[in-house]
């Protein structure tokens, strides 16, 4: 009896000593996401259904962590999954990879190898009013995207102010065999809490496009403002391309977020043109597209882990083909979704 005690409180001991050090790294994340959805033609739902459906907002696990090898260099790794078992969304994966890197950080800045979101994609900072919802930017334009087979590179802030970033795709893991990377510069802060402003400038060859794009945000007492413009053309179609851009605005009052975001696309290379009932010969040579959209809504944190939010959106648009024929109309979209979003 005493030796299964000691056994006992040496198993215990042992394992919450253990325990202390796992705790400290890896760090276990994840996020459930969940939102109920009416939309006229399910253009831009993340089912693509129309109707009132449920949608998986990228719920995701996750393990992330550090481990120093040296006084001034540390490994950083990540590794997280999108998780699809809550809603049928006509994909029979239960998961989907998301970011997942191993890394070096030091003082001269971060690399890190494998899947993670490119330096344009994260160019955006928090301008986007609407991230990872059926109003997200990528319904709109191109370039948000998240890329394996890559090497990104991070510099240290210059002055605590300017970071010069790059992502580069191994050219040989793609098919095309061309070289593909992004460039950024950002300066001051995308959370709006060490500065009050956020700028960047970023260059995109990844996804068949070239594109330029600039981004600004200020925070004024309890006000956020956002823009974001882009330049985007083909690389198959020269005649397929133009000008983007969005405008937003964030009031928080009593903890509640009152959001406002206002897109114009020229060039026709997002998911909501995409969806269109449109030929493939249409979509690449599509010219003189005007697509707008507005979106409004508000978002809520019940606690620290917990938010509800809630939006509504509209899409119109037109376009032609090769700069010859009728102005095509695209179908409207109207878009009302109310969720709940679980950190943990």
């Amino acid at each position: 009896m005493k030796k299964s005690l000691v056994s006992l409180t040496v198993v215990s001991i042992l394992s919450a000593s253990s325990f202390a050090a796992f705790a400290e790294s890896p760090q276990f994340y994840g996020r459930l996401e969940m939102a109920l959805t009416e939309s006229d033609n399910g253009l831009t739902t993340q089912n693509q259904k129309s109707g009132t459906v449920l949608e998986n907002n990228f719920s995701r696990l996750g393990v992330k962590g550090s481990e120093k090898i040296s006084e001034n260099i540390e490994i950083i790794y990540n590794v997280e999954v999108q998780v699809n078992a809550a809603t049928n969304e006509a994909d029979d994966d239960l998961f989907k990879p998301r970011n997942t890197y191993l890394g070096l950080k030091s003082d001269f800045g971060t690399v890190i190898v494998g899947r993670n979101d490119t330096v344009m994609k994260t160019s955006k900072g928090t301008a986007e009013a609407f991230a990872l919802t059926n109003a997200a930017y990528n319904r709109m334009i191109a370039g948000q995207d998240r890329k394996a087979d890559g090497i990104t590179y991070y510099s240290p802030k210059i002055a605590d102010l300017v970071s010069v970033n790059a992502t580069y795709l191994v050219d040989n893991n793609y098919d095309s065999g061309e070289s593909q990377y992004a460039l950024s510069v950002t300066a001051g802060d995308k959370k709006l809490k060490k500065q009050r402003y956020y700028v960047a400038a970023a260059y995109n060859t990844i996804g068949g496009v070239d594109a330029y794009r600039g981004v600004g945000q200020i925070k004024i007492g309890s006000l956020k403002l956002g823009g974001l413009l882009q330049n985007t053309q083909s690389q198959t179609y020269s005649d397929k391309e133009g000008n983007s851009y969005f405008i937003s605005a964030i009031y928080n009052w009593s903890g509640i977020n009152f959001k406002a975001e206002y897109g114009k696309d020229k060039a026709g290379f997002g998911k909501y043109f995409k969806n269109n009932d449109v030929s493939s010969a249409q979509y690449n040579e599509a010219t003189d597209v005007d697509i707008n959209s507005f979106t409004v809504g508000a978002d809520y944190r019940l606690s620290k882990s917990t938010m509800v939010f809630g939006h509504y959106a509209t899409y119109e648009g037109e376009y032609r083909v090769a700069n010859t024929g009728p102005t095509i109309e695209l179908e409207d979209d109207n878009v009302f979704t109310l969720g709940v979003r679980y950190d943990f």
